[in-house]
């Protein structure tokens, strides 16, 4: 059991089977059909700790902490790669150990999916097709950007100095601005969180080496072909196609500076089907700025 608001839960952890002894953190409550919330960069489950408190009583809510983020190990760099590929592996092998030794269903899932979640939890998707049969998206992609392969010009400079520079490492690593940043208004909400609830977020980054996965996050970024990770981005964008047929919802941040209404279009070309709720005075973290609001909107399509 963890010390966190709102985090009332029973931690579960993995063992990966690669030899070198990295544990995975997640979050397994109550039962039912499957939801499976994964997160992106700065985040960890605690992100997820309403809506699984919300879902709990009908469904079996599952929620990781990727590989040096949130209460997993931190491997160092020669145990462990930082990548968009590694996430979908260690995603895979979370969900066939929870499958075949933890009673999970091989179908049914419901894909919940936020920041770099959506590449990460849709080229999962990609590889198991027929396990996932809901789709939820809040600000993230599976695809490349729709802007091109340039940032776009309010998040060039500082893009290119967090991931490019000194200044940039130092930042990262010694003051921790990126997740200080993305915790209070105007970058990742409208709204102040709570004292306590921003100290859960920035708990798990307390030294520089547990902030160097954050900053591995946004260096892995694809911005164009010589990227390590835009085969993973473009191939899962290339698949999504094969899932317009189901049901999705999405709930949309408008004041997102990263992923603006540019990404939402692409996914409402997608998936013209989809329910869309835009919650124009929301920022990026989503879930913080609207409270219960769209929590009653995500129960509702789960109980339809």
């Amino acid at each position: 059991m963890t010390d966190f608001p709102e985090y009332p839960f029973d931690s579960h952890w993995y063992d990966h089977p690669d030899g070198h002894g990295v544990r995975q953190h997640y979050l397994d409550e109550g039962n039912g059909d499957p939801v499976l919330f994964v997160h992106g960069n700065p985040t960890w489950s605690y992100l997820w700790r309403r809506p699984v408190l919300a879902l709990r009583d009908r469904y079996r809510c599952v929620a990781p902490d990727h590989i040096g983020m949130g209460l997993s190990d931190t491997p160092g760099e020669d145990r462990y790669t930082y990548t968009l590929a590694s996430r979908v592996d260690d995603l895979d092998a979370l969900t066939g150990h929870l499958i075949a030794e933890r009673g999970a269903p091989d179908r049914g899932w419901t894909l919940v999916m936020h920041d770099w979640g959506g590449p990460i939890g849709m080229a999962w998707a990609c590889r198991h097709p027929e396990r996932v049969s809901r789709l939820v998206v809040l600000n993230t992609a599976a695809f490349p950007n729709p802007h091109g392969g340039k940032v776009r010009p309010v998040l060039r400079v500082p893009f290119w100095v967090l991931r490019d520079t000194r200044l940039g490492e130092r930042l990262f690593l010694r003051h921790n601005a990126f997740l200080r940043l993305a915790t209070c208004p105007p970058l990742g909400m409208r709204r102040m969180l709570p004292k306590p609830v921003r100290a859960a977020y920035l708990a798990p980054y307390g030294t520089p080496e547990q902030r160097r996965p954050i900053q591995r996050f946004v260096q892995d970024i694809p911005l164009g072909p010589g990227d390590p990770a835009w085969p993973v981005l473009r191939d899962t964008g290339a698949s999504l196609g094969r899932f317009s047929q189901l049901p999705m919802l999405i709930g949309w941040g408008g004041l997102d500076p990263v992923f603006d209404r540019a990404f939402l279009r692409r996914w409402r070309k997608h998936f013209p089907a989809a329910q869309v709720h835009l919650y124009r005075n929301a920022g990026h973290f989503v879930l913080e700025d609207t409270g219960y609001q769209f929590l009653i909107a995500l129960r509702d399509f789960l109980r339809d």
